[in-house]
């Protein structure tokens, strides 16, 4: 009887686990944040659609076509650099735009957005193309982190202009730059790429199948997200990538901390010795002058 009792509980216990997991894939949802996951969403033609239409500032009706090209861009010189894309789109009127999402501060992001804008603009022109073969680049920077602190606008386009007048020199390469931390309260009546960017920006089903409301083309990146997160192939290369970043970020922190931990050992090392030699003005112009910390630090041989 007992053991009867027993096998039942432990059935129903099973039950409730794989119930309880079920409920919990039901609700697991990829987050456009991952770049993994938003190089996958992008490859979904209305979805691209959309979200360039609100990015250019017209109706989807006008974006007649968009191909994915590869996003390795070509070198001309052996020892020149790669150049490897997140998205890479060209448009039908020969217009391209190169989508980057990036969720970790990085340094040199300007420049590093230069030389993929350049790069883009070179790989359009052979030996013996003229220079009206080149069509308009774009950039898109989508970013998780604050680039621009000293203003509270979450989106600007950046172009080549006269400093003086503001006037437009060319158009040929644009840079979009949005910044998902810097949003804005909702407002209902937002929309175009802000409204792409709260969309961007969800952090669980909920919230995505809110902006899957707004229009058919965020309805249609919500179920493509809903598609790739119940691919279990999909959805382990997106949980591999999500804990590279996490290690990555822990690293850093570590590494950070470490670092710090050194540092104050090692000013500590110099102001004892700087106190047993008696040496007061040099003690008080290393704290007020790092130059000159450093130097003193060299002269104790402290490393």
């Amino acid at each position: 009887m007992t053991k009867r009792v027993t096998k039942k509980a432990e059935r129903k216990t099973g039950q409730r686990t794989v119930q309880g997991r079920n409920r919990a894939d039901e609700k697991f949802i990829m987050l456009p944040t991952v770049d993994f996951c938003f190089k996958e969403l992008m490859q979904n033609a209305k979805v691209r659609k959309g979200i360039i239409a609100a990015l250019l500032g017209v109706s989807p009706e006008e974006i007649e076509e968009t191909t994915l090209l590869p996003t390795i861009l070509r070198k001309e010189y052996e020892d020149d650099k790669y150049g490897i894309l997140d998205v890479h789109v060209q448009m039908k009127n020969g217009i391209q735009i190169d989508f980057e999402m990036q969720v970790e501060e990085f340094d040199f992001w300007e420049k590093r957005i230069v030389f993929y804008l350049s790069k883009m603009i070179t790989d359009q022109l052979h030996a013996g193309d003229n220079y009206d073969k080149i069509q308009k680049c774009i950039h898109v920077s989508i970013l998780d982190f604050i680039h621009f602190p000293g203003d509270d606008r979450c989106y600007r386009k950046i172009t080549l202009c006269d400093t003086e007048t503001g006037e437009v020199y060319t158009d040929i390469m644009e840079i979009y730059v949005l910044e998902l931390g810097k949003l804005p309260p909702e407002d209902q009546n937002e929309e175009g790429i802000v409204r792409w960017m709260r969309f961007f920006n969800a952090k669980n089903r909920k919230e995505l199948e809110e902006m899957a409301k707004q229009n058919e083309y965020m309805d249609e990146a919500y179920q493509e997200l809903d598609r790739l997160s119940a691919d279990e192939e999909k959805r382990l290369e997106y949980e591999t990538r999500l804990k590279y970043r996490r290690d990555k970020h822990a690293q850093i922190h570590y590494a950070t901390r470490i670092g710090r931990e050194e540092a104050t050992d090692q000013i500590n090392a110099l102001h004892k010795q700087l106190l047993e030699l008696g040496r007061l003005e040099d003690l008080k112009r290393a704290v007020e002058d790092k130059e000159y910390q450093k130097k003193l630090m060299k002269e104790f041989g402290i490393s």
